[in-house]
This record gives structure tokens, C-alpha cells and sequence, in this order.
């Protein structure tokens, strides 16, 4: 019966999750905000969503392996998805279409994820009004690298293009958008905790252990938004929401992280959590490391070439799996 219910709160997760980031792109669209804007900040923060309640309540059932492994196993998953597309798209060079200001993303990703692979290797149980200062340092790191992102020069072309507004996106009010945004919110809070729930039931009944669980049950599933809202960016042709969505989550989830430790009421959650984690920050650091290869790379004309950061990724993907599981 617990896989009923988990599979049942995954597909309630993903749905609620497609409609958030429906209302966001529409409250995006029609407040004048930019798709640079939409897709790292905005639409990031809707599909992250299940992120937040899954890991804040694996924290209150006291699994704080699900919480970790959720939030880099989510980061793993996600640089999967684009990497998936670009070859899927190959023909497009989807990181050749994007803005170059993606790298500044992604370098900040990748400092977030450094950062908690350093943590979890130095276990510093040191903690400032009940929160590590490891999570502090994420939280500031963040921080200082959006205002830096913010300071960036926008892109010179436009974001948007060949962007249509379909009929039923011209008939869905501002007023509307926010009020649909916040009911499926609701609805992620609840399909959230259950999800860490079920999910911390399903790692005794099969043995595998939280670990595994979060790190690739749990973190794929509340990854598909992200994944969902990839392929409709990339069908819209905008790729900059799509990259953006991917990247901007990528951060977020550290930040998330760092949250949980405000729940935590144990010490400092990076310090307690297990060892076997290592193996996702360490993982999810490289896999960082080939899209911002991508984007500084020369264009190149010939395919095979081009593709070669996303083949390295996705094969990176299921040897971090591996290894995982073998932990």
C-alpha cells in the first residue's frame, strides 16, 4: 500500500507542479518580466517546490539522509534533463542557442555544490542560533553570487523569441494566474510530505536505505517538473527558459538544504548526515563542470564534438547512481 500512496503523491506532485509553472510563466509574461528572469529565479523557485516540502518534512520525521540526498540527488537528476534534451535536440546545439550568462549560474551552482562537498567531508557540528555555519555560508554564498548574476549584462537578443501567446494563455488574468499559483502550491505542500513520507517507509520495507532512496527514488520524482518544463520551453523555442529552469533550480535546491537546517533542530544537518552523500555532491560537482564546459567552449561544426559534454554527463548520471546504490 505505501507504493500506492508514493506513486499517488508523485503524480499529484508532478501535475500541481506543471500547473505552477503554467501560472508563473503567464504572471511572468504579463508583469513584463524577462525569460532570463523567469527561468532561474521564478519559474526555478515553482518547480522547486517539492523540493522544500519533501525535504522539510523528511527533517520532522527525523531522515535527514532523504533531505540530503533529495536536494543532490535533485541536483544530479537536473543537470541529467538538460543534458537528455541537448541530445535529444542535438541538431539545435541548445547550448550554443543559449545566453552565455547561463555560465554565471552555473558557476554559482557549482560553488554551492563545492561547498557542501567540503561540509560534508569536514563534519564541523558548529552551530550559530541553532543553524550550522555551514548552512550560513551557503545561504551568504548564495546570496552574494545573485547580486553579482544581477549586476551581469542582459543578454542583447531577445529572450522571447518565437514565444507565442496562445489563446488560452490571453484569457488567464494576472489575478487569476496568482490565485491558481497559490492553490497548487497547497497542493505541492501536502503531496510533498507525503512523498518524504512514503518514501522513508519504502527505504525499510526494501532495505535500500535513505540514502539511495533520496538520492534517486525521491529526487527524480520531484525533479519531473523540472523536466516537464524543460521539453515545454524547448518546444516554445525558448531556450533560455529551459537552460535557466535547470540552473536556477540547481541553486535553489542548495539553498533549500540550508534551510532544512533551520528545521533541524540535531546540529548541524551536513555534519549528521551520512557519508554515502559524498558521492552525489562530489558527482553532481563534475557534472557541473561539463554544461559550464559547454558554454565556454569554441562553436564547434561538428556534431559528435558538440555533443560530447552531454554524453559525458548522462553517462556520469548513472555511474553516480551506481555508485550510490553500491554505498
Amino acid at each position: 500500500m505505501v507504493f500506492v500512496w508514493f506513486f499517488l503523491a508523485a503524480a499529484v506532485t508532478v501535475y500541481t507542479a506543471m500547473k505552477l509553472s503554467e501560472y508563473a510563466d503567464v504572471i511572468s509574461e504579463k508583469t513584463a518580466m524577462g525569460g532570463m528572469m523567469v527561468g532561474t529565479i521564478l519559474l526555478a523557485g515553482a518547480t522547486s517546490l517539492p523540493e522544500v516540502t519533501t525535504s522539510f518534512s523528511a527533517v520532522l520525521i527525523d531522515n535527514i539522509d532523504i533531505a540530503v540526498g533529495n536536494m543532490l540527488g535533485s541536483n544530479v537528476f537536473n543537470v541529467f534533463i538538460i543534458a537528455a534534451f541537448d541530445l535529444y535536440y542535438r541538431k539545435h546545439k541548445l547550448f550554443d542557442l543559449a545566453s552565455s550568462n547561463h555560465k554565471y549560474t552555473a558557476f554559482l551552482g557549482l560553488l554551492l555544490m563545492i561547498l557542501v562537498s567540503v561540509a560534508l567531508v569536514l563534519r564541523i557540528d558548529y552551530t550559530l542560533l541553532g543553524i550550522g555555519a555551514d548552512s550560513l555560508l551557503i545561504l551568504a554564498a548564495y546570496i552574494v553570487g545573485l547580486i553579482v548574476i544581477s549586476k551581469t549584462p542582459s543578454p542583447s537578443v531577445s529572450e522571447e523569441k518565437a514565444k507565442e501567446t496562445t489563446d488560452e494563455k490571453k484569457s488567464v488574468s494576472v489575478k487569476h494566474a496568482i490565485i491558481g499559483f497559490i492553490i497548487a502550491a497547497i497542493f505541492i505542500l501536502g503531496a510533498g510530505t507525503l512523498l518524504s513520507v512514503t518514501g522513508d517507509q519504502i527505504a525499510v520495507v526494501t532495505g535500500l536505505g535513505s540514502s539511495f532512496i533520496g538520492s534517486f527514488l525521491i529526487a527524480a520524482t520531484t525533479s519531473l517538473p523540472e523536466a516537464v518544463s524543460v521539453f515545454s520551453a524547448l518546444r516554445l523555442k525558448n531556450v533560455n527558459l529551459a537552460v535557466g529552469a535547470i540552473l536556477g533550480s540547481n541553486s535553489f535546491n542548495m539553498i533549500i538544504l540550508a534551510i532544512s537546517d533551520v528545521v533541524y533542530q540535531g546540529g548541524s544537518i551536513l555534519a549528521d548526515a551520512s557519508g554515502s552523500h559524498l558521492v552525489s555532491a562530489f558527482g553532481g560537482s563534475l557534472l557541473i563542470v561539463m554544461v559550464i564546459w559547454a558554454f565556454l567552449r569554441q562553436r564547434s561544426t561538428s556534431l559528435a564534438a558538440y555533443s560530447l559534454p552531454s554524453v559525458i554527463t548522462v553517462i556520469g548520471y548513472f555511474v553516480v547512481q551506481y555508485l550510490i546504490f553500491n554505498r
